[in-house]
Order: structure tokens, then sequence, then C-alpha cells
């Protein structure tokens, strides 16, 4: 297929990209600055503009693009560039689908989202049908969806790949810690963290995008759920080390502002369609995932 991605750089993206392209899919990549390679086209979604025939000549849209949620404190000026930067995005690109000719629409579009849309939901479990939330990333989560309604209303698959957190980025800003025995839980450790992992992430977005069947929010997360404490164990158990120790909500606090209590709340997404579609993990458990990512970290900084 022809595909055409935004965040094609990025964490998530990089890989995607080289993934798609090892499957014989040929891929254009969305920039901001002027294009210098011929896999790469120019736009610029903060003003609504990219070039309709760019659009047009692709199969498939892939949306990854969005500010990191965690990079920095949520001032109010970080938040409105976390809610712009998915916004203007979605909207740019989904309004480009809708103004198509139908016969000249792509077919799908693999639009970005994230497990945030839930909210708080205690220990009850949570799949694809559980409404929004009250928090400030179940809004941001909802407007950001909401932008993908165009291609959706044009007649466009339009996939929601609500993804959890990536264990790798933890690992990468964790591991240190816990092989000096600092490793702990944050406040109780009791609150579900909806994880993934790279290579399921990518195998899950493959396999959607594959499977024409499947449209609307999908929850890219491991198969089996994991507290903040079994996530602490199963990090200090795959460095050799203890973690005894725990983060007093407080403290938190006053480390991440706002940004903690999104660390204490609790979401316990399952991933239902995946589950029904017959989607097989690499790395179902937290233990498995943790085990391959601590591997991979100590073998990148050889």
């Amino acid at each position: 297929m022809r595909i055409l991605i935004s965040g094609g750089s990025g964490f998530l993206g990089t890989p995607f990209v080289e993934r798609l392209r090892e499957s014989g899919h040929e891929v254009t990549r969305l920039v901001r600055r002027p294009a210098e390679k011929p896999d790469e086209a120019t736009w610029q979604p903060s003003q609504g503009q990219i070039d309709p025939h760019v659009v047009a000549a692709a199969d498939v849209v892939i949306n990854l693009s969005g500010a990191n949620v965690g990079a920095k404190r949520w001032t109010a000026r970080y938040k409105s560039e976390l809610r712009s930067s998915r916004v203007d995005t979605t909207g740019t690109l989904a309004r480009a689908i809708r103004k198509l000719p139908e016969a000249d629409r792509p077919h799908t579009l693999l639009q970005a989202s994230a497990v945030g849309w839930y909210g708080d939901t205690g220990d009850n479990p949570v799949t694809e049908e559980a409404p929004a939330g009250n928090t400030f990333l179940a809004d941001l989560c909802r407007v950001w969806e909401a932008a993908a309604r165009p291609a959706e209303d044009a007649g466009v698959r339009v996939v929601l790949l609500r993804t959890g957190i990536a264990v790798e980025t933890l690992v990468e800003r964790l591991v240190l810690l816990f092989k000096l025995g600092a490793g702990a839980k944050l406040g109780g450790g009791k609150q579900w963290m909806p994880w993934t992992n790279v290579p399921d992430w990518l195998g899950a977005a493959e396999f959607v995008l594959e499977r024409e069947d499947i449209a609307g929010p999908v929850n890219l997360v491991g198969r089996e759920p994991a507290t903040n404490a079994e996530f602490t164990k199963a990090l200090a158990s795959a460095v050799h080390r203890p973690a005894l120790l725990s983060v007093p909500s407080p403290a938190l606090f006053l480390a991440l502002g706002e940004l903690a209590g999104e660390s204490l709340r609790s979401s316990r997404v399952v991933p239902a369609v995946l589950e029904r579609a017959g989607f097989r993990w690499t790395h179902p458990t937290i233990e498995s995932a943790l085990r391959a990512a601590v591997g991979q970290e100590a073998t990148a900084s050889r």
C-alpha cells in the first residue's frame, strides 16, 4: 500500500516506518520543513495546510503526531501545546481527506490516541466501549479523537489507536535507579497502569491496518493488565535488585505537579478488540515485556 504518515520520526513512528517498509509498503513521511528526500512531503498543520495531491496519492494515512505528555510540567502553556499538537494535525488530515472526491480518498486513517481517554476507573476493567473520563487527559483524548471525525463522516475507515504507556520509555528513565536499589512504587502501588511495549505495539498497529473489519477505538495495551506495584516488582526482578521503597503521593506532586495525578490514577484497560480479533502478543505479561526492554537497553548502552 501507499502510506502517508505524520509523526514518522517519533518514538513509535520511526520503528513503524521501518516495519511498514519491510512489509513492502511505500511510505511517505510528512515533515514541517522543506522536503529533502523523495519519501518526504511538506505540510503546516498549525496553519491547516497540506497538499491535497499528497493525500490523494495515499491508500492509507497514519497520524502519530503529538507533543510528549510527560516531557514537561503541565503549565497552562504546555497544556495548550499538548492540545494543539494533536488537534491541528488530526484536523488538517481529516479535513483534507473529506475534501477529496470519493474516488481519491484513502480508504483508512490510523489515528493515534491514548488510554488516557478512560480517566480513573479504579479496579473495574474497561474495554473500548467505556466512556471518556473527566480528567485533563480524558478531555484531551476526546477532542483529539473528535478531530478525526470528518474522515469518518466521509466514509473512511478510522481506527483510533488508544495506546498505553510504553515500558521502554519507563525503563530508559528508571533502570539506573532500579539498578542502584532505589526502585520504588508510586503511592500505594495498587493503581492499574495500562502498559504496552514497542514490539507488540508495532505488531498490533500493523494488524489493525490489515484488518479491514476493524474500525473505531482499539486499546493497544498488554494482554494482562498490571498494577504499579507489579510493574515495580517486575522491573526490579529484571535488573536483579530489590525494590522495597515507595514514593509518597505528596512527594510526587511536589516533583511533577499536576502530572503526578496521572501516575496515581488507576485505569485497568483491557484489549478487548485485539483479543476478539485473534491478535497474538509477543510479550503478554509485564514481566516478559520488562525483561525484553531491559535487555534491549543494556545492548544499546554497550
